[in-house]
């Protein structure tokens, strides 16, 4: 649990960016370097990365937020100050991004109250595996629905 002055609070997020055309330019150093972005940025938003993973054309990002923290506007700066600086450092994104966006404008932002933490964070490192047991958006939405088991 988290807390400031008067309260206390849990607020996880999943949120899943896409390269924009769902370009593959994605790869371990530029994931590092946007996870970098994402640590120097998220401090001035209230906000804590808890785990950071990649394909080749999206990653997904699970952290903690306070109630005041402002999560569109972070968002949108994140991916503005990323794409500048990835398309800079990493001049070859331009041969399969030529405009200056990095990331697709849309983005997909879900509360992680669905599912325990360990489910989700277990979903975002299996992410680039092509193994037929990792774990599929869809079990996500199992997790934690319905009927408790007897």
């Amino acid at each position: 649990m988290d807390r400031n002055a008067h309260s206390v609070f849990l607020l996880y997020y999943h949120l899943v960016m896409v390269v924009k055309y769902r370009r593959k330019v994605i790869d371990d150093q530029i994931s590092d370097r946007a996870k970098n972005i994402f640590e120097y940025i998220s401090p001035k938003y209230g906000i804590v990365l808890e785990e950071w993973n990649h394909d080749q054309d999206h990653v997904h990002v699970m952290f903690r937020a306070q109630p005041k923290s402002e999560i569109s506007k972070f968002i949108n700066a994140y991916k503005s100050a990323s794409s500048r600086l990835l398309k800079k450092e990493y001049p070859q994104i331009r041969e399969k991004l030529w405009k200056e966006t990095f990331w697709s404008q849309s983005f997909c932002l879900m509360t992680a109250g669905g599912a325990s933490i360990e489910v989700i964070r277990s979903y975002i490192e299996s992410q680039g595996e092509k193994d037929e047991q990792s774990i599929q958006v869809s079990d996500l939405s199992d997790q934690g629905a319905g009927d408790p088991d007897p």
